[in-house]
C-alpha cells in the first residue's frame, strides 16, 4: 500500500464549530441492567479512522491527532469513544507511515483494543481505501458495515452510531449532517460576488458515516484517479459508482471537529468539565457504609455531581468505569483492605481510561477509634504512588461519626465538597493524603 501524507479534510469550517461544543460521550447506566434490546446490532460493524493530517491549521509542529491535553493525545480519545461501543468490533487507524510507530506506541500505552494501524495514501480518499481493504483482509472476514469517521473528532455518541450503522445496513450509506450556520457564496475569478445559495436547502455534510462493506469497496474500485487526487466526499462516491442514494441523518452539535489551536483547548475542557460531573460511589456491605453513601450521592447531586451507588464491580456493574470516578466508603476497622481491592478490581477491568481514573477512599471512624492517619500514613502513600502508575489517582477523606443531625450533615456536606474537588482539580500535591472532614 502506498503510505505518504495524507491531505487535510476540507469540508470543516467556522459553519460546524457551535458556541459551546457540546459534551463528552454520556456514560452507561451505572447499576446492572442490561443494554436496551433496541441498542443492540446483529451484524459486524467496524471502524476506519483517517488520521494522516498534517495539521497545518492548529500552528502546531505536530499534526493535531497527536497533540496531547490531559496527558493524552487527541487520536486515543476518538478511538476509546468507538471502544466503548461493545457492537464495533475492529478499528483499523490509517496514520502517515512515518507515523506507524507513533500510533503503535499509543495504542500499547494507552492499551487500546480491537485497533489496528495501516499505512495512508497521498490523498484522503486513498487512505480510507486502505483501511478498508486492511478490513477486508482481516481475520474473522469482511465486515457487513463499515463507519468512516475523523480521527480529530473525539465527541461521537453510541446513540449516533448506532442510526449510522443500521441506517446503512438497510440503505447501503448513510452519512451525518448538519445545518448551515452561515449562507454560502460563489465568487468570481476577480474576487466579486457571483451568487449565494439558499441556505435552507443545503446541509453540511459531518462524519460519520457508514456503508455496507461492498458499497464502498466497489466505490473505491471504481473511482477515477481525479477522485483520488481532489475528492473528499465518500457518500458521493456510494452515489456515483455503486448508484446508492445515501439515507442522510441530522447530527448532534457534538459531532464537531478539532481544526484549530484554541479547539484542542475546547476539547480539553469539554473533557475536564464532563468527568467532573460523574461518578460511582460504592459502600461497603454495611448499613452505616450504604446510608452514608445515599447522603453523600444527594449532597454531591446538589453540587452538579452525577452520583450512582452500585454494590461492586461485578458483571455490567464495570461499564461505570468507561469514564466515571470511584467513591469507596469503608467503616471501622476495615482500614485499607477494601480500597485494595478495588484497586485490583479496576487493573482486572483493563479499561482504557480516557483521563486518569480518581479513586477516593471516605473512611468513616467511631469517635473512639484510632485516626487512620496516625496509623497508616506510609501505607496509604504507597497506594496513592502504585495506583498512579496504573493513571489511577487515589486521595482519602476521613469523618467521624456524629450523633448530633446538624453535625453529621455538615460532616457529610464537607466530604461532599472535598470529593468534588478532589474530582475537579485532581491536584497532585494531595494524592496519598487523607483528608479530615
Amino acid at each position: 500500500m502506498e503510505a505518504s501524507r495524507l491531505k487535510v479534510d476540507g469540508r470543516d469550517g467556522e459553519h460546524d464549530r457551535p458556541a459551546h461544543p457540546g459534551t463528552f460521550p454520556s456514560r452507561a447506566a451505572g447499576n446492572s441492567a442490561p443494554e436496551p434490546a433496541g441498542r443492540s446490532i446483529d451484524f459486524p460493524v467496524s471502524v476506519v479512522l483517517p488520521a494522516g493530517g498534517t495539521g497545518e491549521r492548529t500552528g502546531l509542529q505536530t499534526p493535531k491527532q497527536f497533540c496531547s491535553f490531559l496527558g493524552r493525545p487527541l487520536i486515543s480519545y476518538t478511538i476509546q469513544a468507538f471502544e466503548r461501543v461493545l457492537w464495533i468490533q475492529r478499528i483499523v487507524v490509517v496514520v502517515a507511515k512515518e507515523h506507524l510507530d507513533l500510533m503503535t506506541d499509543i495504542i500499547q500505552r494507552f492499551r487500546h483494543r480491537k485497533v489496528g494501524v495501516v499505512p495512508g495514501g497521498s490523498t484522503r480518499h486513498r487512505s480510507i481505501r486502505n483501511g478498508v481493504v486492511a478490513l477486508g483482509d482481516g481475520e474473522g472476514g469482511k465486515p457487513k458495515v463499515v463507519i468512516i469517521h475523523d480521527a480529530v473528532r473525539p465527541f461521537v455518541e453510541e446513540d449516533f452510531l448506532y442510526k449510522i450503522a443500521t441506517a446503512a445496513k438497510e440503505q447501503g450509506a448513510a452519512g451525518a449532517i448538519r445545518p448551515l450556520v452561515s449562507t454560502v457564496i460563489a465568487t468570481t475569478s476577480e474576487g466579486y460576488l457571483d451568487h449565494s445559495l439558499e441556505r435552507a436547502k443545503y446541509r453540511a455534510s459531518e462524519m460519520p458515516q457508514g456503508f455496507t462493506y461492498d458499497v464502498i469497496y466497489r466505490a473505491y474500485q471504481r473511482c477515477s484517479e481525479s477522485d483520488f487526487d481532489f475528492g473528499t466526499e465518500c457518500l458521493h462516491l456510494a452515489l456515483q459508482y455503486c448508484s446508492t442514494n445515501a439515507k442522510l441523518i441530522q447530527g448532534p452539535p457534538t459531532l464537531w471537529k478539532v481544526t484549530y489551536k484554541r479547539d484542542l483547548a475546547a476539547a480539553e475542557s469539554i473533557v475536564k468539565e464532563t468527568l467532573s460531573r460523574s461518578a460511582c460511589i460504592i459502600p461497603a456491605p454495611s448499613g452505616e457504609a450504604v446510608v452514608l453513601a445515599e447522603a453523600l450521592r444527594k449532597a454531591l447531586g446538589a453540587l452538579g455531581t452525577e452520583l450512582d451507588v452500585i454494590p461492586d464491580l461485578m458483571g455490567e456493574n464495570t461499564r461505570c468505569l468507561r469514564n466515571w470516578n470511584v467513591i469507596q466508603v469503608s467503616v471501622d476497622g476495615s482500614r485499607l483492605s477494601e480500597v485494595e481491592t478495588l484497586l485490583s478490581n479496576l487493573e482486572a477491568v483493563n479499561q482504557t481510561y480516557l483521563h486518569p481514573l480518581v479513586v477516593i477512599w471516605v473512611h468513616l471512624r467511631g469517635s473512639d477509634e484510632p485516626s487512620v492517619r496516625a496509623v497508616e500514613p506510609a501505607a496509604i502513600m504507597d497506594l496513592a504512588s502504585a495506583a498512579k502508575l496504573r493513571n489511577i489517582l487515589f486521595y482519602g477523606i476521613q469523618l467521624c461519626r456524629a450523633k448530633e443531625t446538624e453535625r453529621w450533615e455538615r460532616s457529610v456536606l464537607k466530604v461532599a465538597e472535598i470529593t468534588s474537588m478532589l474530582i475537579r482539580d485532581r491536584s497532585p500535591a494531595l494524592l496519598g493524603q487523607l483528608l479530615q472532614a
